[in-house]
């Protein structure tokens, strides 16, 4: 089931109708557990057993975990947790990318191995649901939160149906406070959270899929080689369309979850907008961000062990960000181009003596040059994020910088489309960068905000529903 479907507002209008009835705290939870199972189920009904194998062992072991002093037994569970977690990640999203690369491998050295390929079905939003349980079994190994005393609790903390699939990745801190004691949005609650999922759902359905999405398809998918121009906008337009698309959602998720009275943290802050690349990864993807730094980068060494150990640990951080996105070597390397851009962006830093951050300053013309530079070294590193291969990596970017010369592909509406969009789209993240949208919203006259929201609505029913599911849902 997908935000921006019918059955989804049949689904969401039932949900809160039976939210809002009298019924006790605990009855409430329970309907929205089984919710959020159906909601999942409408995918792949029998991975929800994955996510139950997940919730039970994650719960238990995270207990013992933490009334566990042995710490040889401690270490073992934290292994139990890891394999049965990590197990299921690598066989379902890597095991035939593995597989794909170890035939490759014999090959090489000369043994013709030729196995079946696997039938492997990716399980919607696996990679997400992961990470929620992983960090709350690693918190009780560190003892740095308290165990969640209820399994329904707990299992509502990870399949609560508007992050399951793709984000916010919460922690538990974040979320399950809130299952403790009732919870029923305000009308003031309801009418931010209607509004956010409004313009979640204008930024998925007219602008990512009606205005940008076709001509990124049209210039990703052509074999034939493309002139410089079609190149770029084909680039600009998948750069808009991954983050109306991936922001869209996250902004669906935070307005659903405030509709029934809970708070999901943010998950996207203007990044295009970000002044260095330090600055777009504090403002894209913000939870997982903090997720590799805290589990990843930090216990990698961080940057308290000299600046070799630093260099290594964010450049194994951004790599393995990468490989997290999808089962291809293109992702590692455009984990890997955003970590040499950390890298160069650090050494300059420590060797002008730069202790805060450039982003904190004021809005001068060469910080937003600087943003402007950083928004397109960011688009050249998308090219790897949705070719499929290195060949059309390759030739894409030797399209975009003149190097060959094609027949254009794109008509000229299609370039107006992204032409029009892309440069607004910036403008609007570099004007709004430090604010926030409610806050925006807040400070309009009831008259232009209502203006605004009905002139969403009105472009959403005239784009009807979309058939195409969220971009990170294969994540």
């Amino acid at each position: 089931m997908v935000f921006n479907s019918y059955t989804f507002v049949a689904f969401f209008i039932l949900i809160l109708f039976l939210h809002n009835l009298p019924l006790s705290w605990k009855t409430k939870k329970v309907n929205l557990l089984l919710a959020s199972y159906i909601f999942y189920a409408a995918w792949n009904p029998p991975f929800i057993l994955l996510l139950w194998l997940s919730t039970v062992i994650d719960f238990y072991v995270g207990r013992a975990l933490y009334t566990q002093e042995n710490p040889h037994k401690k270490k073992l569970l934290l292994v139990v947790s890891l394999i049965g977690n990590l197990g299921m990640l690598c066989f379902f999203k890597y095991g035939t990318f593995l597989l794909d690369n170890f035939v490759s491998l014999t090959h090489l050295i000369g043994f013709d191995f030729n196995p079946a390929k696997p039938n492997i079905i990716l399980p919607a939003g696996i990679s997400f649901y992961t990470f929620t349980t992983l960090c709350y079994t690693i918190d009780m190994y560190k003892k740095e939160s308290k165990p969640v005393k209820s399994l329904l609790d707990f299992s509502l903390f990870v399949t609560f149906f508007p992050h399951l699939v793709a984000g916010p990745i919460v922690r538990p801190p974040q979320l399950v406070p809130q299952f403790e004691s009732p919870r029923i949005a305000s009308r003031k609650q309801m009418m931010d959270g209607l509004l956010l999922l409004t313009l979640g759902l204008f930024m998925k359905v007219v602008l990512a899929d009606g205005m940008l999405a076709s001509a990124a398809d049209a210039v990703f998918s052509s074999r034939d080689v493309l002139p410089s121009l079609d190149a770029w906008i084909g680039v600009l337009a998948f750069s808009g369309q991954i983050f109306l698309d991936f922001a869209g959602y996250s902004t669906c998720a935070i307005g659903v979850a405030l509709c029934l009275g809970f708070i999901l943290p943010q998950n996207f802050n203007y990044p295009y907008a970000a002044i260095g690349f330090s600055d777009f990864w504090r403002r894209w993807h913000i939870t997982l961000s903090s997720w590799l730094r805290d589990y990843l980068y930090i216990p990698l060494g961080g940057s308290k062990n000299g600046k070799a150990k630093m260099y290594f640990a964010l450049m194994m951080t951004m790599l393995l960000g990468g490989l997290w996105h999808g089962a291809n070597w293109t992702f590692v390397v455009w984990g890997g181009l955003h970590g040499l851009y950390l890298w160069v962006e650090k050494f300059f830093k420590d060797r002008r003596g730069v202790q805060s951050d450039v982003s904190t300053s004021a809005n001068t013309v060469t910080n937003f040059a600087y943003a402007m530079l950083t928004f397109m070294l960011v688009n050249i590193t998308w090219v790897f994020f949705r070719a499929d291969t290195f060949g059309k990596s390759w030739g894409m970017l030797q399209s975009m910088f003149g190097m060959v010369d094609g027949k254009p592909l794109l008509t000229t509406l299609a370039i107006l489309k992204v032409a029009v969009i892309i440069p607004l789209l910036v403008l609007c993240h570099w004007f709004l960068r430090n604010t926030k949208i409610l806050d925006v919203a807040y400070k309009m006259s009831w008259v232009w905000l209502s203006v605004f929201w009905s002139a969403m609505l009105l472009l959403l029913i005239w784009a009807q529903e979309s058939g195409s599911s969220f971009i990170y849902f294969q994540f």
